[in-house]
């Protein structure tokens, strides 16, 4: 690569000793130098070439890291990472040990806030502007926001707080028509009719030229120029106002105290870098609305942001291989031929998802029955009343959703759906060790906060074709439930296509065996079998967690000398507490070794070595149990 400018930036600072005429190019080159560390890294990508130019103009306008930049999500982050002092550690992204996929405060002084989940920017920046205010800083704070993030109701409570109260915030709107998937809801087709983004530019440009005009006039008659140049100014606003579109994009944030500009080109770098100007020096709540195309600057990005999202590694001189075309099927796949299957069966089933379509396996669902699928956007709290109101009606909602974005609609899980004893059922996807996209994408909670919910059925499918039986079976249920999964493929068990159920709160003894008795949920069944044959010991797939299988937890208890229970969540709360309980409650005191997630923050990289690392791959756990055996021996 033929870089020479970024390659002589290794902090802001330096960014800004670059000429101004000098910055287009340093953009090219950040741009190509993306283009080959994802292809190599794998990782997000279309969304962080959109973000090029406003990433070099905020570094060089604001004084960073004392001003702070708050970005939300934080997928499209790996420009500013680049510009910060991690260009060389990029070839590490999402990988372990590596450099995380998102902004991460421990790994640098210019990662002013943590993310992983949208919508968090406004609030975060706020938070960060009255503390400085509060203790006389000068610096300011900029919340960078995708549009599809501002459709979740976190970010109006921000707006809403923000615009009451005399702060020095920036919140920048990129408005790319995008999240994962095309954006829905009433929000971007209001954006969208903004007409403003044609004359603001307009605007922008005759202020640039009269401002050289007027640098170059006489004292004397450079004010009475300038108070006419205002007055032109002002005459111009006020005739572009006559556009009622511009009336509401206007009222919108101004009504939210917010100070409005744009909206403006956000690949046009000199022009992003005078309005930044301008802004910073401004008093108040700010708002500004740029214009991005999501995948800019590569065409087939550009052109299929969708599946450009997100890459693995591969050339990005070619078009990407199918990463879903493997020999398993995934858990995700699973349900959604379930889905359709289902629904076919039933006409009352609606599907629900918080803008994730893709990746919760949505998308045949919503070519086969487009009036019965509803993507509400990133907004999982209104995702689970709006299912609970659909209940109340006889529809059969199915909530599709990863079980860390559940953590966001608990509230509504507990009191709108469970309370009222609703037949909801939560579809929960990405449960457990997730991999590349670290511990805010980890579904490691959800076993422990949905077991004290009254009301709820919790199973946990062990390989493919228990996914699809426990699926049809808490469909039928009147009452919440939720069936648990993990991301990608399973071991490959042959997968029925009849909508068979089996009976709730029952388990199965997967293998008879001696002394030890593995209890296994869910995705650790599989490594408690392979242990098993090393150690000859019984191996029980409970499949349910809520109604646990009593009878079978005390019979394993009275046969065996030992009690082994293992899961993909945290262990505190968890399922081994749920056994525990019921060996206490029947007094069956046996040693017991609860194997989960401990109580820490996990990293983020391979699952098969976080798992190792955590003591649940199939070699740990025989070590862990050996250990036991030994020591009680």
């Amino acid at each position: 690569m033929n870089t020479p400018l970024l390659d002589n930036i290794n902090s802001p600072q330096d960014l800004r000793q670059i000429p101004r005429n000098q910055l287009p190019q340093l953009a090219s080159e950040l741009r190509e130098f993306l283009l080959d560390s994802v292809s190599k890294s794998g990782g997000h990508f279309a969304s962080n070439l959109g973000v090029i130019e406003l990433t070099i103009a905020l570094h060089h306008v604001y004084n960073t890291p004392e001003d702070h930049l708050v970005w939300d999500v934080g997928h499209q982050s790996y420009p500013h990472k680049i510009l910060t002092g991690r260009k060389n550690r990029m070839d590490t992204i999402r990988q372990y040990g590596g450099l995380a996929g998102f902004p991460k405060r421990s790994e640098s002084e210019y990662d002013d806030f943590g993310v992983g989940h949208s919508s968090t920017s406004i609030g975060a920046a706020l938070g960060m502007a009255v503390a400085d205010k509060l203790s006389g800083s000068p610096a300011r704070s900029v919340a960078i926001i995708g549009d599809g993030a501002m459709t979740a109701g976190q970010a109006f409570e921000a707006l809403n707080c923000a615009g009451d109260m005399d702060v020095n915030l920036l919140v920048i709107l990129n408005d790319n028509e995008m999240s994962i998937s095309p954006n829905v809801g009433a929000l971007p087709k209001y954006l969208a009719r903004n007409v403003m983004r044609d004359w603001h530019g307009v605007l922008h440009e005759l202020k640039q030229q009269s401002n050289k005009v007027l640098d170059k006039l006489p004292a004397p008659v450079k004010e009475p120029v300038k108070e006419i140049a205002e007055k032109a100014e002002h005459k111009f606003k006020a005739i572009a106002s006559e556009s009622e579109h511009i009336k509401q994009s206007l009222s919108l944030f101004e009504n939210f105290g917010f100070e409005y500009t744009g909206a403006i080109d956000g690949h046009n770098l000199p022009q992003l870098i005078d309005v930044l100007k301008d802004l910073r020096q401004r008093k108040g709540p700010q708002l500004l609305h740029i214009i991005t195309k999501k995948g800019q600057g590569y065409k087939l990005a550009e052109n299929d942001p969708v599946k450009y999202h997100a890459i693995g590694k591969t050339p990005v001189s070619g078009s990407l291989k199918d990463e879903t075309a493997k020999p398993k099927p995934t858990y995700t796949q699973i349900f959604g031929q379930w889905l359709c299957d289902q629904a076919a069966a039933d006409e009352r089933l609606i599907a629900i998802t918080p803008a994730m379509r893709e990746g919760s396996g949505l998308v045949e669902f919503e070519q086969q029955f487009p009036t019965r699928y509803f993507d509400v956007g990133i907004a999982e709290q209104h995702a689970v009343t709006f299912a609970a109101g659909l209940a109340c009606r006889g529809a059969k909602p199915v909530v599709a959703i990863y079980s860390t974005f559940l953590q966001r609609g608990y509230d509504q899980l507990l009191h709108d759906v469970a309370l009222q004893n609703l037949p909801v059922m939560f579809a929960i996807d990405r449960a457990g060790i997730v991999g590349a996209d670290g511990p805010t994408h980890a579904g490691a909670y959800d076993l422990s906060f949905l077991r004290c919910v009254p009301n709820m059925v919790i199973a946990t499918p062990s390989d493919e074709n228990e996914c699809r039986l426990l699926l049809s079976t808490c469909y039928q249920l009147n009452q919440p439930s939720a069936v648990r999964y993990p991301r990608g493929s399973g071991c490959g068990a042959a997968v029925s296509g009849s909508l068979n159920t089996v009976e709730v709160g029952k388990g199965i003894v997967r293998k008879q065996g001696e002394k030890i008795a593995i209890i296994a949920f869910g995705s650790m069944v599989q490594p408690s079998l392979a242990v098993a044959e090393q150690l000859n010991a019984s191996v029980a797939d409970m499949r349910f967690v809520k109604p646990l299988d009593v009878d079978l937890i005390v019979k394993l208890a009275k046969s065996h000398d030992y009690i082994v229970c293992v899961e993909e969540n945290a262990q505190m709360g968890g399922a081994g507490s749920a056994v525990l309980e019921v060996l206490a409650q029947h007094g069956c005191l046996k040693p017991t070794l609860l194997c989960g997630i401990p109580d820490i923050v996990t990293e983020h990289g391979d699952a098969n070595v976080i798992l190792d690392n955590l003591d649940l791959s199939a070699d740990k756990l025989l070590q862990r149990i050996e250990n036991l055996y030994s020591s009680q021996s």
